[in-house]
């Protein structure tokens, strides 16, 4: 795991080299200009300016004085997030600052990949001595804050999502959750095993039941002042797929079917950080979804805690089962706003790849404050229908609802559909993310990865019509 200490900003000093930034269309005038003693080396080693192509700059004397990372065409900008991030492992250590002609908005992204670029996780990798990388001066302009707070809590996020589920069952999320609680003075509690039953959870215990590692749901609570927010989070440490158990290749990724628990906490962690004016809740379902001989069986018919009964026809759907719950009890005190994340459906990367964050919510103005904030937090986001003709299937007759229906089409939007029902919120907003990047890319290398969580925080001002502190 990476350093606290990764994510700072180095201090405005004489000591700090240029890293001069160049467009592909922009690169003749620089060979021209600032670069010109360069020229020659630039134009041996094949430097054209493209997307995180960087180069160190000598004097006579062969010493590193200065670096250029070029800025690509106005395609590749728009094709890649976080291009700079690329040069951050090919530079010499030591103290950099931008320059050269970027957008306000270019900065900022350019200094929160920078950051992101630091992320390692080397928990299982004995002995592995850590780089030293290279540090950036934020940028004139750029809340450092901010993006130290945002590159933090995404790494709290790929922490969880990359550590195995021998390491990160129900027990240890909630650990993770009452760590983040003592950090910041949040209020934290768990109910676990049979308590579950006990008091009114019962989907949650149905699909963690089997598993030695007691199901729980988690409670945290933060902040006395403002409008209130409640996230909820899929905690499903692993999932086997219960008795429909998933083909062993379903299985390979399946300790990040968490992802969702995981992305709330660090989303929480960035809302702590900045000390936001707002009441915050986060509710956790965390469960295994395993097999011994009480598990859940397909065609059982459970009665949620909203009263809503709700026919299991795919003992693999089982992450809206637990969601269920969490959904009704966020929605029995007064909240502003609710907003879930979870790693719920293959549909949704049928539709939109691993790359982006499918939303759902039936009110245009969150979608449009979604929408500005995923693109002033380089988290992006699309908005897919709570489609009002689909609610007949996941209506089976025998009981309330389906969990699983034989529909064949859409199973993102009717997993949506299905959460919907739980919600008495006014305002909702449904996240169904993949939480793994399948390569590497740049600030974001291959394994566990937030989606959605900055692009919230940037548009919580607008969502919660809430003062900017």
């Amino acid at each position: 795991m990476t350093s606290p200490s990764t994510y700072a900003f180095a201090a405005p000093s004489d000591r700090a080299r240029a890293l001069y930034t160049v467009r592909a269309e922009g690169l003749a005038a620089f060979l021209a200009g600032p670069g010109a003693q360069w020229a020659p080396w630039l134009a041996a080693t094949g430097f054209e300016a493209g997307l995180g192509d960087a180069r160190a700059l000598p004097d006579a004397s062969g010493a590193v004085v200065a670096a250029v990372v070029g800025l690509g065409t106005a395609q590749a900008r728009r094709r890649g997030r976080f291009g700079i991030a690329k040069a951050v492992g090919n530079l010499p250590a030591g103290d950099w600052v931008l320059t050269g002609d970027m957008t306000d908005a270019e900065r900022a992204e350019a200094a929160l990949g920078w950051l992101l670029a630091g992320y390692r996780f080397d928990r299982y990798r004995q002995g592995r001595k850590a780089a030293v990388l290279p540090r950036l001066v934020c940028p004139d302009g750029v809340d450092a804050a901010r993006l130290i707070a945002m590159a933090e809590g995404e790494a709290l996020t790929r922490d969880l999502i990359n550590t195995p589920a021998q390491d990160m069952g129900p027990e240890e999320l909630e650990a993770a959750l009452k760590a983040l609680a003592a950090r910041f003075g949040a209020k934290a509690r768990a109910i676990v095993g049979e308590d579950l039953v006990k008091q009114n959870f019962p989907m949650i215990h149905a699909v963690g039941r089997a598993s030695p590692r007691a199901p729980r749901l988690l409670d945290m609570r933060w902040g006395t002042d403002g409008p209130a927010l409640t996230l909820v989070g899929k905690g499903v440490c692993f999932d086997t797929g219960g008795l429909n158990l998933k083909p062993s290749s379903g299985m390979n990724l399946m300790k990040k079917d968490m992802g969702g628990a995981a992305t709330v906490l660090g989303l929480a962690q960035m809302i702590m950080a900045l000390n936001l004016p707002l009441r915050l809740r986060v509710l956790i379902p965390a469960v295994e979804n395993v097999i011994s001989g009480n598990a859940l069986k397909p065609k059982d018919i459970l009665t949620s805690r909203k009263g809503l009964t709700v026919e299991v026809n795919d003992t693999d759907a089982e992450g809206r089962l637990v969601l269920a719950d969490a959904l009704a009890l966020a929605c029995e005190e007064d909240t502003d706003l609710v907003i879930s994340m979870a790693t719920l459906t293959g549909a949704a990367r049928v539709a939109v790849g691993p790359d982006l964050a499918p939303y759902y919510t039936d009110d245009p103005a969150l979608a449009a404050a979604l929408e500005a904030g995923a693109t002033a937090a380089a988290d992006p986001v699309w908005r897919l229908p709570f489609h009002d003709p689909y609610e007949p299937v996941i209506e089976p007759g025998i009981a309330d609802l389906d969990n699983a229906p034989g529909f064949g089409f859409a199973g993102s939007i009717t997993a949506a559909l299905f959460l919907r029902r739980f919600v008495a919120a006014p305002r909702y907003i449904h996240f169904d993310i993949y939480g793994h990047t399948p390569s590497d890319q740049p600030a974001r290398p291959k394994g566990g990865v937030g989606q959605g969580a900055r692009a919230v925080l940037s548009a919580l001002p607008a969502l919660l019509n809430m003062r900017t502190p």
